[in-house]
This record gives structure tokens, sequence and C-alpha cells, in this order.
């Protein structure tokens, strides 16, 4: 299930990161240092004092600005408030699917996520003294990684159970069955006997039914097919960026971004809820990068 759509961390909140932001006070703070030295400070403060209220409208007006703090601030919410009890499902919810995963699938899983955490061990290589030691950027980013693989997980057991239902159905024998049920409809015509009539014409309807259940399964297979692979490279080209990328809260904000636009991928998950026997999915987005699947898996 999709995370709930972020609030607004509002103005305030706009303003005093702004404000604090290190470069920001670094400049404001030698300014006034300097105007105060000046002959005539009474002249040069205000300036200076207007020139940083120019700067604090400016940036906190800014949507790009206001998206990175608003993730920020929901992030951190989540991680301060967290629901034991929901997080334990969540948890249970993905050793379910871990094991009801055949091995290749399971392995491609594994190998995502290692790929992850390998990247984020780089970036912070890479990053050096200008990691956050406070850990707010590996915070940020997590939860937003955590849908997608949750996500990518989820898609790996609809292609295995689409896969399952394919092979289930004989589609040669379902045409043959229709075609000749389609020759005894007209033979019925023919005599005009009702009772006949009305029974093939209801076997038929049951077997193009059938046909196109096969045909939407064979659709689906192939987006789910083509998403996977979409999303897989997303994650990849995401997490590489976090080695180059000296901005954590932009690189939050496209990670988010990217987990939000997959309202399709997810309205396909619910709709094959009933063959993939996923059931309805729990509301918490169960940690991935924090927790080692093949641990649970082993358990």
């Amino acid at each position: 299930m999709a995370d709930a759509p972020q609030r607004k961390a509002g103005l305030w909140r706009y303003l005093s990161a702004a404000f604090t932001f290190r470069w920001n006070l670094l400049f404001f703070g030698s300014a006034m240092a300097a105007a105060m030295l000046l002959p005539n400070p009474d002249i040069v403060i205000p300036i200076v004092a207007a020139g940083e209220l120019a700067y604090l409208s400016a940036l906190s007006s800014m949507p790009r600005f206001q998206a990175a703090i608003d993730a920020k601030v929901h992030a951190r919410g989540k991680s301060s408030g967290p629901d034991p009890e929901g997080q334990r499902d969540a948890q249970l919810r993905l050793h379910e699917l871990l094991v009801g995963l055949d091995p290749e699938r399971r392995n491609r899983f594994v190998r995502l996520r290692a790929r992850c955490v390998e990247m984020q061990r780089i970036a912070d290589a890479v990053r050096g003294d200008t990691h956050d030691a406070s850990g707010a950027a590996e915070d940020l980013r997590a939860p937003a990684l955590d849908r997608l693989l949750w996500m990518f997980l989820r898609l790996l057991l609809s292609q295995q159970a689409v896969e399952r239902f394919l092979r289930a159905t004989d589609v040669k024998a379902l045409e043959q069955s229709l075609t000749a049920l389609r020759q005894k409809q007209a033979d019925a015509q023919a005599r005009a006997d009702e009772r006949i009539l009305r029974s093939v014409t209801d076997a038929i309807a049951t077997a193009e039914l059938r046909t196109t259940n096969h045909q939407k399964a064979r659709s689906n297979h192939e987006f789910i097919t083509l998403e996977l692979d979409r999303i897989e490279q997303k994650i990849h080209a995401l997490t590489e960026m976090a080695i180059s990328h000296q901005d954590p809260d932009q690189l939050s904000v496209q990670v988010d971004a990217v987990a939000e636009g997959m309202q399709q991928t997810e309205a396909t998950i619910r709709e094959l809820q009933s063959i993939t026997g996923l059931g309805v999915d729990v509301a918490t987005t169960p940690r991935i990068l924090g927790a080692d699947p093949t641990e649970m898996v082993r358990s």
C-alpha cells in the first residue's frame, strides 16, 4: 500500500531551514561582523538584514526547496514515531514473500538489495568528511528506497503467480473447445432446440471469458516484466547518484518522486491479488535496507 501523501512542513520550518543552512549562517554572520566594524554600522546593518530577509523569502518560497524540507520532515516523523506492531507485521510479510519466491527470483531481489547497500557504502566513503554524521541523509533516503524495493519484491511474486496461471491454462485446448461449442450452437439453432441452445450459449460465454482472462494475464505478465526491469534500473540509477550527488535533500526528493510515481504499478499489483495470494497489504513498508532479508529466509 502506498504511503499517505506528505503534509506540508509549513512556512516556519521553511524559514528555519533556510536560515540555519550552514552557508547562510557563515555569510550572514560574517556580513554582520564586518558591518559592526565599519564607521557607520547603523546604516550597513539594516542593509545586511534586508538582504537576509530577501534571501529567506526567496528560498523558502521555492517549490523544490519546500519539497526537500517536506520530505525531510516526513522521514523524520516516521522514524521518530514508529509503530512496533505495524513494523512487526510488515517484517513478517517480507519474510512470507521471500519464502514464497522461487530461488531465481529471490536471488534477483537479494542481489538488488545488496547493490543498494554497497552503493550507499561507496557514497559514504566518497563523501568522506562531508558525510552527515547525524545519519539524517541516510534516514531520508532509506524509506523511499525501501518502498521501491518492496514494490519490486511484490512484482516478483506477481510475475511468478501469473506465470503459474499461464502454464496451468491449455490455450490450444480452450480454442478447440470454443470452436466445437460454436458448432454445437449452430446445430442447436438449426434444430430450434432452445434447451440445448441455452446450455451451449452459456458454455460459450464461459469459454470466451476464460480466453479473455488468459489474454489479460499475458498482457499483465508483459507489463510486470517491463516494470521489474524499469524499477531495477531506477534503483540502480538512484543509488549510483548518491556517489556524486552532494545534496542529500535533492537526492531524497528524486527518490521520493520515483516512489510516488508508481500508481499504475500499485494498481496492477492490487488487481492481481486474487491469484498472487498477496491479500490486503500491510500499511507499513518493511525495513529492507536496514535488515537482512537473507537471514529472515533462513530463520
